[in-house]
């Protein structure tokens, strides 16, 4: 990355005794790329036991500690689960960088019944004491909206302040935005998906995690471009990984959202998860290979598989 380039990711909300801090975070997490290879831990709140525990699920994933085994043994840019799940295992996994989820909600209560809100667990403060007690790379922290509901403005004013404050303390921000509530009738529709991107970017974030959108005439991954574009070249488009699918047509996807859609990066929990040890870690590594490493489907295919390593140098 060139230095030019590296300036224009720090934000002016971050203090002059704050960017090399920032800048550090970015690249670390990137691997230098300015992609980044998001694995995502929050779902033990968001779907409860749903995603551990079940038909086709391996018992490994029943053991919180399974995720951060995971992110440990895997080349990632970052792991993002609550500020509990770091207190309580974080120590034990410090070589991690983590991404604190400030907010979650159960699935219990349904759209129906009420418009989905989300407000934090835990505030700045809570992450600054954290990662100053720890010692752990706690490099940024992530936050849930979702547009559309009748609470839109209470998540958006919480999430424009956790941001503000994040940057005053050189740590990145990655908002989840998905539109969601009685109002949105296609959570999945192109436009509505860009639009929460540009909100996204209207709030600060340095990334922006959405759905991968669907359509029922055309190309997906032209339709995705439109999220991208909407977002900017300053608030990175990630893409949420969703429920688990055969390894190659995910494998394709990603390869499709980054290199057609031009989307940077990804977040995916349960297509790595909902694996024992052994093949998350291989699935982690082949994500990685594709986001990091610009390396083609079959490549990714053959570190599931074995056949090819994949590590970040």
């Amino acid at each position: 990355m060139k230095e030019s380039e590296k300036e224009m990711m720090v934000p002016a909300d971050v203090p002059l005794s704050k960017r090399n801090e920032y800048l550090k975070n970015f690249l670390t997490i990137t691997h230098n790329t300015g992609r980044l290879m998001l694995f995502a831990g929050d779902q033990k709140i968001e779907h409860l036991n749903d995603d551990f525990y079940g038909k086709n699920i391996p018992r490994d994933d029943a053991d919180p500690e399974h995720l951060f085994r995971i992110a440990s043994g895997a080349t990632i840019g970052a792991f993002a689960t609550q500020c509990g799940m770091i207190a309580k295992y974080g120590m034990s996994y410090s070589a991690v960088r983590y991404i604190v989820k400030l907010n979650s909600k159960s699935h219990i209560v349904p759209t129906i019944q009420k418009d989905p809100i989300s407000l934090a667990l835990a505030d700045m403060d809570d992450v600054i004491r954290l990662k100053k007690e720890s010692g752990l790379s706690i490099v940024g922290v992530g936050y849930t909206i979702y547009l559309g509901s009748e609470f839109e403005s209470q998540m958006m004013a919480e999430a424009g302040r956790i941001i503000a404050k994040a940057h005053q303390h050189g740590l990145l921000t990655v908002l989840w935005m998905y539109p969601r509530g009685k109002a949105i009738q296609n959570e999945k529709d192109p436009h509505i998906i860009a639009g929460a991107a540009g909100v996204g970017c209207a709030l600060g974030a340095d990334f922006v995690k959405v759905n991968y959108p669907s359509v029922k005439e055309g190309k997906v991954a032209e339709a995705f471009k439109e999220a991208v574009l909407a977002a900017g070249k300053r608030t990175r488009v990630i893409t949420a990984g969703g429920a688990s699918k055969p390894t190659k047509e995910f494998l394709q996807e990603t390869w499709d959202q980054i290199h057609i859609s031009g989307c940077m990066g990804n977040a995916t929990g349960r297509n790595i998860h909902q694996k024992a040890l052994d093949e998350a870690i291989k699935m982690c590594n082949a994500i990685s290979a594709i986001t990091l490493g610009n390396k083609d489907v079959d490549f990714a295919l053959k570190v599931v598989e074995g056949k090819e390593k994949f590590k970040v140098t």
